[in-house]
């Protein structure tokens, strides 16, 4: 078995007014149950970051990727299986209807746009994820504010 990593892509989803999309994982989730989350997934055999996660936002959303704006960062995490992942979040635009992600069934049961000054709700999850969705997002928001679009 290998040392390294598995690897995860992320995407923050950005909307014209400056959110950020989550969604909340199904309580029947192996990894951070009814959990709030960003859209993302492992990478599969021989994929590159950029093709898992075109393909993770159109599967979990049924957008698809128009324009990558930043990367936010790299973070490692362990899971309940005991398996090491390194994520890598990237900022992004969709297109497609965002007013009606198309959720996977059984894997998500809710959605929000959140702003900056909106993300108390991912507290929620802190005991699941350590808050780790939230410093994901604030770091997000930094890095848009950054970008200053």
């Amino acid at each position: 078995m290998s040392d390294e990593p598995l690897r995860v892509a992320a995407a923050l989803v950005v909307d014209d007014r400056g959110r950020i999309f989550f969604q909340k994982r199904s309580a029947q989730r192996k990894l951070f149950p009814n959990s709030w989350d960003v859209v993302g997934g492992h990478l599969e055999p021989g994929e590159t970051v950029d093709e898992a996660l075109a393909r993770e936002v159109f599967e979990e959303t049924g957008w698809r990727v128009a324009t990558v704006l930043a990367t936010v960062g790299d973070y490692t995490y362990t899971g309940e299986d005991g398996l090491t992942r390194l994520e890598t979040d990237f900022l992004v635009r969709v297109h497609g209807d965002l007013e009606n992600p198309r959720l996977e069934v059984g894997k998500h049961t809710e959605y929000r746009w959140l702003g900056p000054d909106e993300l108390d709700l991912l507290d929620e999850s802190s005991d699941i994820n350590d808050g780790m969705i939230r410093t994901i997002a604030e770091d997000g928001f930094a890095v848009l504010h950054a970008l200053d679009l």
